[in-house]
């Protein structure tokens, strides 16, 4: 199950996602906004960040303006990794080096095709454990 949330400034590009991963079989559960009334996106990502860390869900994608006060937001929530992505190398290592389980994209600086591209490569890729385990877990060991 993979959640989605986004902000009144992030609202079609959530659309475009969330369409692209049900057409590809995925589950997703919608946090929010239903429409294009100003809403505060920090409600929207502590929704989406209780989604995975109460294992409602395995995975998040947030979408604002930017993309920048959603992963500043959600990082707020112990337990998340969330990662802002601009491209599709760093989506893959926000993954495989990060184990970020919620990335963040910015409707008014990404265009859609690019956005499934990125939001692809994120949900292709895999933790890779090992090495960056250790880093991951001296990460999580900053919330104490």
């Amino acid at each position: 199950m993979i959640a989605i949330g986004s902000d009144h400034g992030g609202i079609n590009l959530k659309e475009i996602l969330k369409n692209y991963l049900t057409g590809q079989g995925f589950e997703v559960k919608d946090f929010g906004t239903y429409d294009q009334n100003s809403c505060d996106y920090p409600d929207i990502a502590k929704a989406v960040s209780d989604g995975i860390i109460n294992g409602e869900c395995d995975k998040g994608i947030l979408v604002c303006g930017t993309g920048i006060g959603m992963s500043i937001a959600a990082n707020k929530v112990r337990g998340i990794r969330a990662a802002h992505v601009t491209d599709t190398y760093s989506a893959r290592m926000a993954k495989e080096h990060n184990n970020a389980n919620i990335i963040c994209l910015g409707e008014r600086i990404t265009g859609c095709d690019l956005a499934v591209e990125i939001v692809k490569a994120y949900i292709d890729a895999e933790f890779g454990g090992n090495r960056h385990q250790t880093r991951v877990d001296k990460i999580m060991a900053l919330e104490n």
